[in-house]
């Protein structure tokens, strides 16, 4: 298991994978001492309320928000709206490299 799996960090996206927000991404805002994170998307988990998950029911991705991760570390907060650009980011370049023929399992097709 490589580091970026094993431990989140602060500003990490990670997709939600079990529960009622399923399939979702959120960002990383808080580690917890017994194994959770604390996770905020900016609409409907805002910053003041953010969702306790447990690292077995998330999975991490490669993508770590810079503006996110920079905020918190300096201000010990973050806006709403930033978490709300972080995940659009994340997802727009997700969708950017699934149109040039990338595909999440590693495989491409031929037309």
């Amino acid at each position: 298991m490589s580091e970026s799996e094993s431990s989140p960090r602060i500003g990490q996206i990670v997709r939600i994978e079990r529960g009622r927000e399923a399939g979702q991404y959120a960002v990383v805002i808080d580690k917890l001492e017994d194994g959770a994170v604390m996770l905020a998307d900016g609409e409907k988990r805002k910053y003041d309320r953010p969702k306790k998950k447990n690292m077995q029911h998330v999975s991490c991705t490669s993508f770590i928000s810079p503006e996110v991760q920079s905020s918190l570390l300096e201000t010990g907060r973050v806006t709403n709206g930033k978490l709300r650009f972080a995940v659009s980011k994340y997802i727009n370049e997700l969708v950017t490299d699934l149109e040039k023929g990338e595909q999440l399992d590693g495989e491409r097709r031929c037309n």
